[in-house]
């Protein structure tokens, strides 16, 4: 039983016709209550769901090494520099043609020199591929720069594939992103290079140029 009721005699004897008052004890039996606390977490335990390891896909090149030729002004260059700022141009660097800093969020807080702008980002890869269909992109990352910095701009990439292919089913009037024909799907050419000495001084210049227009 979950409770029992135990009656205690009253201690000693008094005299008169007033008959002397029972106290009651209760006993309460915690054992049930324990046994459901055990089986509820079980259970739990049992049919919860953990959070799958989410995986990135990346296409990797073959094992031969092929080497193609791409012309300067259809290639993209991204830098991610060492504080995690992101830089962009196209064809090749020169004096008039430096590394365009990629505007910072605006919500940063003030203590933030720069915060990735989503996007920014996203807005630029989407116009520049635009005007140019045979685009190619490079990315180039600092070493020193956050893992998450590579994640951001690949998600990116990801990102504007999908929602490129899925404005053309909409247009084509199809079921599936599958069913596009193969010449009017798109598919985003990058690929992701060895970061050098080269571009820590390309890297420098730009940061001056930035600085004396005010955009760090």
């Amino acid at each position: 039983m979950a409770g029992d009721v135990v009656e205690r005699a009253a201690k000693g004897h008094k005299k008169g016709l007033r008959r002397p008052k029972r106290r009651v004890g209760v006993r309460i039996d915690m054992t049930p209550m324990v046994d459901i606390a055990f089986l509820l977490l079980i259970f739990y335990m049992v049919t919860t769901v953990f959070a799958m390891p989410q995986a990135m896909e990346i296409n990797l090149p073959p094992d031969d090494d092929v080497k193609i030729d791409i012309a300067a002004k259809n290639v993209l260059t991204i830098h991610v520099d060492a504080k995690g700022r992101f830089w962009w141009h196209t064809g090749q660097i020169g004096s008039d043609n430096m590394p365009n800093l990629i505007p910072s969020s605006k919500n940063k807080p003030d203590s933030v020199e720069y915060a990735y702008n989503p996007d920014s980002v996203q807005h630029m890869l989407t116009g520049l591929n635009r005007e140019n269909p045979k685009l190619n992109t490079l990315i180039l990352i600092h070493k020193d720069a956050m893992y998450s910095d590579m994640v951001n701009i690949l998600d990116e990439i990801d990102v504007i594939e999908r929602a490129w292919n899925e404005y053309t089913r909409k247009q084509l009037n199809l079921a599936k992103i599958d069913d596009i024909p193969k010449d009017q799907k798109f598919s985003y050419r990058y690929a992701v290079g060895d970061w050098d000495d080269r571009d820590d001084k390309i890297m420098a210049e730009a940061e001056a140029l930035a600085r004396s227009k005010g955009q760090l």
